[in-house]
């Protein structure tokens, strides 16, 4: 149907399916329907006439935005302020845009108040604009003519018309308020002063009574300061105070008993020149806002006496009374002042740097100017020239070092050692002082407590350890062998056997055959090794045997079985050696 007639619906498919968009509505058609509905309905509406034009000086006529504000103006030769607030209200004029500021008469200010600024459009900057109701809002600063104006508040009519023309109006600040005005619409109390005492009744009622308190003067922050015992003297008659010393017998100060004279103590006073020394300010009565009183004393309490400090710690029986009756003060339980044992502090030792022996380096630690370690003189005069030899050989893994020979010294007289190795001709080694003398220390000992080796540790077998370097003790001096015989109650008894065993060898048989038939026993041991060159062996024989005697010592000898590799047998060693025809030498194979 349309506009009430009816109307064949149109096909909108086609031969195949295809859609016809001929019989269809168009796009614009379907968004005429959705928005032109009403129109299509009801026709078009029909405008009013418009309103009559009417002037700006016309519409706003009248009219006049209002604000609080405040601002804040420099006193430079004012002893009482640095600063006031004047309070005015800003004015803005819609019909012409002008503005005047005009501050409210204040009772008694002093000021030329009223209109500060003249109704004219103010300017905003340089470029020759000038301020609009736009500019305006609470809570902003505006700077007019080198004047910072606060905006804290506005009336109605100014917060409805800034709204309407879509501003968002700040919340309302409260208005500061000059410092010196409302000091002075404060009414001044006058501070009612009780009645001074009667100093005659008062002596009348308190003559010849005196609290006594036992003090403590502590001092020791000063040089040479120290706990002073004192006694203080209050007297009820004239509150004056009066301060004793308690001398002991050969103390060491001077014997006169007043240590502070009888006077009254200022507690309380104005310090008006702070500039100028207080020692010698003469204070009187009007300076001091407070004295010294009886409530000011107590067992416990700490009182500063013209600069010096009392502890008072107990009080006589007739203080007791009183304070229990006039202030209800049942706690007297005396203090302990007894000087307490200082603790002593444990010196931190700085580790040893290395250079050269603990107990000197100590020396730098113990005071201010260094001095020498002290030496037993007793023990050095008994044992003066007595040392200790011994011989060593190097544990090294190293080949070259295992027929290095040293020998030990170890002098009684101040516990120190040095080592020497005898030098061994075209051994490649120079020989010679190998450790200076010095006190060694033993493994596992600490910088703080130093362990040395001492002639107990030294035994036949027995490994040192000097420096990083360990050694291997194979032979004694004769004198060391005595020396501990006579001294056997010092040392322990394996050190003692175990030089006695190797300097004194118990006597074994030796078994005794025919040189023909060791030479045939050791050259069967040599067949059973491993074939090797006989001839390099045999030139190598004749090389050190440069006399052509037939003999070589031991130790060339067993250098040149170390040499190719030819194991040694320690019995057959002994039969040779033994049955030699030179005691120190070896027959030729």
């Amino acid at each position: 149907f349309k506009n009430g007639y009816a109307f064949s619906r149109l096909p909108r498919e086609g031969i195949g399916g295809d859609t016809l968009f001929a019989n269809q509505l168009s796009q614009d058609e379907l968004d005429d329907l959705c928005t032109k509905r009403t129109t299509l309905t009801y026709g078009q509406v029909k405008r009013s006439a418009p309103s009559r034009f009417t002037p700006a000086f016309v519409e706003y006529d009248k009219k006049v935005l209002k604000f609080d504000a405040y601002f804040m103006e420099e006193v430079s030769i004012s002893p009482v302020e640095n600063y006031r607030i004047r309070h005015v209200g800003i004015y803005y004029y819609l019909e012409d845009d002008s503005m005047c500021i005009i501050e409210p008469v204040v009772k008694n200010s002093g000021l030329v108040q009223g209109k500060l600024m003249k109704r004219h459009r103010v300017p905003k900057n340089d470029q020759g604009d000038f301020y609009h109701w736009k500019d305006l809002n609470l809570g902003i600063d505006l700077h007019i003519y080198g004047r910072t104006y606060r905006l804290v508040n506005c009336d109605a009519f100014t917060k409805v018309f800034l709204e309407s023309q879509g501003i968002v109006v700040n919340p309302e600040e409260e208005m500061v308020l000059d410092p010196y005005t409302e000091q002075h619409r404060t009414p001044v109390q006058k501070p009612m002063v009780p009645a001074s005492p009667d100093p005659f009744r008062q002596f009348l009622a308190y003559d010849t009574k005196v609290l006594r308190f036992y003090a403590i003067w502590d001092d020791t922050n000063c040089p040479f300061g120290d706990h002073h015992p004192c006694i203080i003297h209050y007297f009820l008659a004239d509150d004056t105070v009066e301060v004793r010393e308690v001398h002991r017998r050969n103390d060491g100060r001077d014997p006169f008993p007043i240590l502070m004279k009888r006077q009254r103590l200022p507690k309380v006073f104005e310090d008006k020149n702070k500039n100028f020394p207080s020692c010698v300010l003469e204070i009187t009565d009007h300076e001091v806002k407070e004295w010294y009183s009886p409530k000011d004393f107590g067992i416990g309490k700490t009182l500063t006496l013209l600069g010096r400090t009392f502890l008072i710690y107990d009080c006589d029986k007739f203080t007791q009374d009183f304070y229990r009756e006039k202030y209800g003060v049942t706690d007297f339980q005396p203090l302990d002042v007894h000087k307490k044992p200082t603790k002593k502090v444990v010196q931190v030792i700085p580790p040893h740097n290395g250079f050269g022996i603990p107990e000197d380096s100590l020396q730098n630690c113990l005071s201010l100017v260094p001095k020498p370690p002290r030496k037993n003189i007793i023990k050095m005069l008994e044992n003066n020239l007595k040392v200790l030899r011994y011989q060593m050989a190097l544990e090294s893994p190293v080949p070259e070092d295992k027929n290095r020979i040293f020998i030990l010294s170890y002098f009684l007289s101040d516990d120190t050692v040095s080592i020497f190795e005898p030098p061994v001709r075209n051994s490649g080694i120079l020989g010679g002082k190998y450790l200076k003398r010095t006190k060694v220390t033993k493994p596992g000992s600490t910088p703080e407590n130093p362990i040395y080796y001492e002639p107990s540790d030294f035994t036949i077998g027995s490994t040192i350890e000097v420096f990083g370097h360990r050694f291997v003790i194979t032979d004694a001096d004769t004198f060391v062998l005595n020396y501990l015989e006579n001294h056997a109650e010092n040392f322990p008894a394996a050190t003692l056997q175990s030089i006695r065993d190797h300097l004194r060898p118990q006597k074994v048989e030796v078994e005794t055959k025919d040189l023909d038939d060791l030479i045939v026993e050791v050259q069967k041991e040599l067949k059973l090794q491993e074939p090797f060159n006989t001839r390099k062996f045999h030139e190598a024989f004749h090389h050190f045997d440069k006399e052509g005697s037939g003999f070589l010592d031991q130790t060339t000898f067993l250098n040149i079985c170390d040499r190719f590799h030819v194991p040694t047998s320690t019995i057959l060693l002994k039969k040779v050696r033994w049955k030699g025809s030179c005691v120190c030498g070896i027959p030729l194979l």
